[in-house]
């Protein structure tokens, strides 16, 4: 299996792996911008959509950009479907990938708030014996450690083949099950690596404290809560898409022609990858993230404590990422890869907030650099 991974986004390896694209698109993440005159121009994020879709072979991009008054605009390009040529639906829900982590992040940290989880608390008090392998022991991993990719765990994503997961629901442990074969990537606290089982992990930490299934905490703590209207955690079982969507498209090799990935069983990326959602409902979720919407100050600011993670100036604190702007300043968010979608984005301090969306993962570091760069013009245009 293809092993390459993306460095500054996040531990996928490069349009193999749905899991580990989940997963990864975290490091690449990128797409803040203001849809109003006071953002760039509207003119500006079409045509970085326009450039994705003629030069890069993207299928469909799609955008919304918010200001700082909360005015939205959003875009399209290219075509939602290959085959019928059908227009992409404006706003259209797309899998978003390791965006979840970030969803998985706050309703560990709100527990935190709570009394009911510790940050630097092992993760074996929680779920004794489970965590065992060749450098491996959960009674020396930390659950910051597992928010913030510094536990030396082995990703499962890595070891997972699109084409044989596509159609098989996996149940939590048997993820785990795949990283455990494989020994410690680095000891606890050592490195900065990121891997999926981080937060599989932190997802069945929610499940023991709460005694309910993560979907149900993340729908009640998030997506209720803020008004998430075009976000959902999809049931086992679940291959489509229920709203209006482009399709989605992958390549595996990397060099194969594009075959529609839409409908999968996403239950390989769980706690790690596996929400649905809408560009505009990512920049209301940051947005109201940000704001301390959803966490009190003490866990927001532990969220918000980084360190270096790749390159290009990428820090990764807890389930949320900065990278810097070229106007300066850096932007907060998170990002995702999954088999057919890559979607990138955040919010700044002063409140402006965008996400993009493509319906293939980039296969090479150009294309990659240019999803970013349209994150970074419409913030900065």
């Amino acid at each position: 299996m293809r092993t390459q991974t993306r460095q500054q986004g996040g531990g996928r390896r490069r349009a193999v792996s749905a899991a580990t694209a989940v997963a990864i698109g975290v490091m690449t993440l990128g797409v803040l911008a203001p849809p109003a005159a006071s953002a760039a121009r509207p003119d500006a994020v079409q045509q970085s959509l326009n450039a994705l879709v003629r030069d890069d072979g993207m299928p469909a991009a799609l955008a919304s950009v918010q200001d700082r008054d909360g005015r939205t605009r959003t875009y399209t390009a290219g075509v939602g479907d290959l085959a019928t040529g059908s227009k992409v639906p404006r706003d259209g829900q797309v899998r978003i990938g390791s965006n979840t982590k970030a969803f998985t992040a706050v309703v560990v940290l709100q527990l935190v708030g709570e009394g009911k989880i510790g940050l630097d608390t092992m993760v074996d008090d929680y779920l004794p014996g489970l965590v065992r392998g060749e450098g491996i022991d959960g009674r020396h991993i930390t659950v910051r450690q597992l928010l913030q990719h510094t536990s030396g765990l082995p990703d499962y994503g890595v070891h997972v083949d699109d084409d044989e997961i596509r159609n098989r629901y996996l149940e939590p442990r048997e993820l785990l099950d795949i990283a455990l074969r494989y020994k410690a990537d680095a000891a606890p606290g050592e490195t900065w690596g990121y891997s999926n089982t981080n937060y599989v992990l932190a997802g069945l930490i929610v499940q023991k404290v709460t005694g309910r299934p993560l979907a149900e905490e993340m729908d009640r703590r998030i997506i209720k809560r803020i008004g998430l209207r075009h976000t959902y955690f999809p049931a086992p079982g679940e291959m489509t898409i229920r709203e209006p969507h482009p399709q989605g498209y992958h390549r595996n090799p990397a060099d194969g022609p594009l075959r529609d990935f839409t409908e999968m069983d996403p239950s390989w990326g769980w706690a790690a990858g596996q929400l649905i959602s809408t560009n505009s409902d990512l920049n209301r979720f940051f947005t109201a993230l940000l704001a301390g919407r959803l966490l009190p100050a003490a866990q927001l600011a532990e969220m918000r404590t980084t360190v270096p993670a790749g390159t290009s100036g990428l820090r990764y604190g807890l389930g949320l990422t900065s990278r810097p702007l070229s106007c300066g300043g850096v932007y907060w968010g998170h990002g995702g890869d999954i088999a057919g979608y890559e979607t990138r984005g955040g919010v700044t301090d002063d409140g402006r907030a965008a996400n993009i969306a493509v319906t293939s993962i980039p296969t090479d570091e150009a294309a990659t650099q240019h999803v970013n760069n349209a994150v970074d013009r419409a913030l900065c245009g």
